[in-house]
Order: C-alpha cells, then structure tokens, then sequence
C-alpha cells in the first residue's frame, strides 16, 4: 500500500512539473511576442503560422507514417485549429499595444470561460467554493484593468484595446483547451496535434493574405528579429508537444491553474530584461488572483488527490463517490495517471 501510494505521488509531482514547464515556456512565448512587437514587426499571425508548420511537419510526418484511421473526425479539428488561430491571433496582437504584465495575468480569462463551457457543454458542476474562488480571481483581473486604465499603469501605447483583445482571446482559447481535452482522451496526442497544426496553418495562410500582407512586407527584418521568431517557435513548439499530455492527465480546468505562474515570470521579464517599474496593483491583483486559485483548487485538490492515492471505491463507498462527483465532477478533472500508465505497458508489450 505504500509502495502504490509513492508511486502515485511521484506521479503527481510528476504532473506538476509539466505544467510548471508549460508555464515556464508560456513566458517565453509572451516574451518573444513582446519582443517582436517592441521591434516594430506587426506580424501576429505570421508568428503563429511558423509555429504551426514546424509542429505540422514533425507530428504529420509521425502521422503520416503510422497510416492509422483518425480517431476524431477531420472536421472536429478543423474547428479547432481555426478558434485557436484566433486565440493566438488576438494575444499576440495585444502585445502592440499593452504590457507583457498585463498580457499574461489577463490570459486568466481562460479559466472563467473553461468554467462556462464546461459547465454548459460537458455538464460539469461545481461547488459555491469553486465559484466563489473564480469571483476572486476575477476581481484580480479587474484591478489589472484599473490600472491600466490609470496614466502609465499598463506600460503600453493603448492599454484598454490591448486588454479587449486579450480577454477576447480567452474564450478562443478556451475553446481550443476544452476541446483538445475531449481529443486527446480518445488516447493518439499525435493525431491531435498533427491535425490541429495543419488546419491552423492553412487558417493561418488565408488569414495572412487578408489580414497581414502588408504588415508583413513592411517589416524590417534583422538577426534580432529573426532569432526572435525562432525563439517563439521552438517554445510554441515545446507548448503544444507537453500541453496535449497535461490535458490528458489533468484536464482543462487543473491544466489552466497551473499554469498561471507565468504571471511572475512575466513580472521578472518585465523589471530585468525591459527595465520597466511595476504598479502596486499588479501585486494586488496576482494576490487576488493566487487566494481565488487556492479557494477554487481546494475541493478539487482534495478530492483528485483522495481518489489518485485510492481513498475510496465507488462501489465500496457510494455515498463517498456521490459526494466528490457534487464537487466539481473530480472524474473528469483528476489526472488520469493509471491509464496513463496502462496505455504505456501496453504499448511498450506490443512493441
């Protein structure tokens, strides 16, 4: 029993790990983003387009040699890649005019609208303490707002629209996060992200005729420029490689608040690489933002963590079962660690 115990708790340490890794590697994709809009290169799609042909000719060419039957409907990813241009898209674009702080602690966004589509879509229900931990993570968000709205708050040109655009990019994203969950539990990440970066990438070509040609011929490329959009594609690669393992074992909702530590990153960005001063009320507001993430997470932590390192059966203890599922549906959200291993001995016997 101890033994068994140790090893789910590695496996848990294990799962945090990753998304501190895809937390670290956010930060690095909205510092190279900043840094691109800071050189005066307008180029939001193109930035994603690059992204999306590296991960399309590594995962296609894994896919393509497989030559398996799709798990999920073409169409399925169609949609997905083209809501999640649009999240890119609106993020990225944000950049021109606020701050990389400002940026990153709005991205929280997502975990409201993750919430709302669960709850709508998937039938997930959450307890009044989840709810009231998402109210104050939102009133985090909107003391960003105020002080972006205050002269020199947000450390950006135009502050507010940056702020829009990346609340709007939000829902986007959290439609892509929810349904590359349902995806990536039909067990083949590959496929995921292979045929996600395709459609996206061919969204993204016909975006940037429309939208993007001539900002595009207006740029001024340099080595700085260019390293910098190489930076953003090996971190966006290294974002959707580790993102589609994390939602598997943890979910949306989990994988979202585990990521929002790169909110400091983004502040150590901000004071040490552009020497900017940080308002007093983004500390707020990342207090606010970190009590609401401990309020929400409590029930959930509790309950994965119970049943992660066997605390009851459902059939031994119904009431128990009955119990998690009213909080939150611990089901759906816990890190699905033993079939994650499961479908690792299989395929290492089947090799």
């Amino acid at each position: 029993m101890n033994f068994s115990r140790n090893k789910d708790m590695w496996r848990l340490v294990f799962l945090l790990f990753l998304g501190q890794v895809v937390s670290f590697v956010m930060a690095l994709m909205s510092f190279t983003s900043s840094l691109i809009a800071s050189l005066g290169a307008d180029t939001p799609l193109t930035l994603s387009f690059f992204s999306y042909s590296a991960l399309t000719l590594v995962y296609g060419g894994i896919l393509i040699y497989r030559r398996q039957k799709l798990l999920v409907p073409w169409y399925w990813y169609l949609l997905l890649g083209f809501v999640d241009v649009q999240g890119n898209y609106l993020v990225n674009k944000a950049y021109q005019y606020s701050s990389i702080t400002s940026v990153t602690i709005l991205d929280c966004w997502t975990i409201a609208w993750v919430i709302i589509l669960t709850w709508t879509f998937l039938d997930t229900r959450y307890s009044p303490w989840q709810f009231f931990g998402a109210a104050v993570c939102v009133s985090g968000l909107v003391v960003v707002l105020l002080s972006d709205a205050a002269v020199g708050g947000g450390g950006g040109s135009r502050p507010i629209l940056g702020d829009i655009l990346v609340i709007a990019g939000t829902v986007f994203f959290a439609l892509s996060n929810v349904g590359e969950e349902f995806c990536v539990k039909k067990k083949d990440r590959v496929e995921v992200v292979a045929l996600l970066s395709l459609f996206a990438m061919l969204v993204s070509i016909g975006e940037i005729a429309v939208m993007e040609r001539k900002s595009l011929e207006s740029v001024k490329w340099s080595a700085e420029i260019i390293l910098a959009f190489f930076g953003y594609a090996a971190a966006s690669f290294t974002f959707y490689s580790v993102v589609p393992f994390v939602l598997k074992m943890s979910g949306a909702t989990l994988f979202n608040l585990s990521i929002l530590t790169s909110d400091m990153w983004a502040v150590v960005i901000r004071i040490f690489f552009y020497k900017q001063q940080v308002d007093w009320l983004y500390y707020l507001a990342f207090a606010l933002v970190f009590v609401g993430l401990i309020i929400y997470s409590k029930r959930v932590a509790s309950s994965c963590n119970f049943q992660c390192l066997g605390g009851f059966d459902s059939e031994k203890n119904p009431a128990a079962a009955a119990a998690a599922a009213e909080d939150g549906d611990p089901n759906s959200q816990c890190p699905l660690l033993d079939e994650e291993t499961t479908d690792f001995r299989n395929q290492a016997v089947s090799s």
